[in-house]
């Protein structure tokens, strides 16, 4: 067991570093001064990419490449349909339109105000979702480092930096609509940082529940419906803000840089992992 401890150490102390740099992205959001809207657009549009880069070329893939096209997409729309259900009883937040038209008249900025009071719950329940997200996604991230550590500490090293890199955007992405929402920089560190720590809990659990009771394929199809979640979420919540705040052309750009840019680092992240184990 000694053995098999210091691994769980080396694979929880990466894994740790991977998770921390969510809230590196966190820190990011949390020293800039209040953002203005249109950055706020912009990285809610590169956050969206983000998500659904991991939606469909990550979880969508991996759930259809493990148990096959139909289940695949089965357990994906399940997700997607689970989650429109949901989010049907949860209650738009409504403001008189009334005072809304007539501070546009008198002052820009007062008009915006209202447009992010009426947001404020939207954003804020965009940001607690990504956070969930990001953490179901973390969480095999979490087994894939110790499982990495366990064949060479190079290829654990490897793979928790090209999990950090892409964790920091991840950390924005949460912290971002948070701080917006609630004007609380503490809460928006905390929720990114709670993500992040997904990661060593992946790990741990992981270590002590091997071999896991959970069948690998209803475990691929869990991962393909958070992947649903993610996208359905990703377009219902995290979209139609950066449209209103950045305007749609520059929005939709935002989207596909924040697609690519996940895409690299998914990337970087299969290369750097070893030929026999695959995430």
């Amino acid at each position: 067991m000694g053995f098999m401890d210091s691994q769980v150490l080396v694979a929880l102390s990466l894994s740790l570093l991977g998770g921390l740099s969510t809230s590196i992205g966190a820190l990011f959001v949390v020293i800039n001064q209040a953002p203005n809207l249109k950055m706020l657009g912009l990285l809610q549009g590169f956050a969206a990419g983000l998500m659904l880069s991991i939606s469909f070329f990550d979880l969508a893939h991996n759930a259809i490449n493990s148990i096959g096209f139909l289940k695949g997409n089965i357990w994906f729309f399940a997700g997607v349909f689970f989650f429109a259900i949901v989010t049907n009883f949860i209650p738009e937040p409504e403001l008189s339109p009334i005072s809304d038209g007539k501070s546009k008249k008198n002052n820009g900025d007062e008009g915006g105000k209202d447009i992010l009071k009426k947001h404020r719950r939207q954003v804020l329940f965009s940001g607690i979702i990504t956070a969930i997200g990001i953490s179901l996604h973390n969480f095999p991230e979490g087994m894939a480092v110790f499982l990495g550590s366990m064949k060479g500490l190079r290829v654990g090293l490897n793979l928790a930096f090209a999990i950090a890199l892409h964790n920091i955007p991840e950390g924005i992405a949460v912290a971002l609509p948070v701080y917006f929402a609630t004007q609380s920089k503490w809460k928006a560190f905390k929720l990114a940082s709670l993500s992040g720590l997904a990661e060593p809990l992946g790990v741990i659990i992981v270590a002590y529940l091997f071999p896991s009771s959970l069948s690998p394929e209803i475990l691929d199809g869990l991962l393909g419906s958070v992947g649903g979640v993610m996208a359905f979420l990703t377009l219902h919540e995290m979209l139609p803000l950066a449209f209103d705040y950045a305007g749609q052309k520059q929005a939709v750009k935002a989207v596909f840089f924040g697609m690519a840019f996940m895409s690299v680092s998914l990337y970087f992240l299969e290369v750097s992992l070893p030929a026999d184990m695959s995430l």
